[in-house]
């Protein structure tokens, strides 16, 4: 069945992907969306011959958006977090671009729709990477002693970074 709207597709989400704490993030949800409308868009653009490259590398594209904000989500440190939330956000500029592309076959309305979705998502990414690269903390300035086999003590100032996951 195809989906004709996004409520429409919300409904046949499986609760199991909905319980998902992932599931808050918006652009995911667009994202999940954006790759369940393409499936319909890539075979209409595979079954004409001048296209049939670009909608492969649309469907990758597409797939590459949810999957790489996914896997960032499960990473443990900000700095990784934001490197897959950065792969996102240029595979949703490169789904847009093949969008644009492919407007020949697969019409105005549907290009237009599927841009101005893909452009909501790239809004909502550069906000994401920012707020994950600051998500480290300092050790707190401290003093500790070593002793040496003189049996001297000696003071040292110690003052590290260690990435904190959230």
């Amino acid at each position: 069945m195809k989906p004709e709207s996004f409520d429409a597709w919300l409904a046949t989400v499986p609760e199991a992907i909905k319980r998902d704490s992932l599931w808050k993030m918006e652009a995911y949800r667009l994202a999940l969306y954006a790759v369940a409308i393409g499936w319909y868009d890539v075979t209409k653009l595979r079954r004409d011959r001048g296209t049939r490259d670009l909608a492969t590398q649309l469907f990758e594209a597409l797939g590459s958006v949810p999957a790489n904000i996914a896997e960032g989500y499960s990473r443990g440190t900000g700095k990784d977090r934001a490197r897959f939330y950065e792969y996102a956000l240029g595979s949703a500029r490169e789904s847009r671009t093949w969008y644009y592309a492919g407007q020949h076959v697969l019409g105005e309305e549907i290009t237009l729709h599927r841009i101005r979705l893909l452009t909501q998502i790239i809004r909502l990414m550069p906000t994401m990477v920012p707020q994950q690269r600051k998500s480290t903390i300092r050790e707190s300035r401290s003093l500790y002693q070593v002793s040496h086999d003189t049996h001297q003590e000696a003071t040292y100032d110690r003052l590290d970074s260690i990435p904190y996951p959230d």
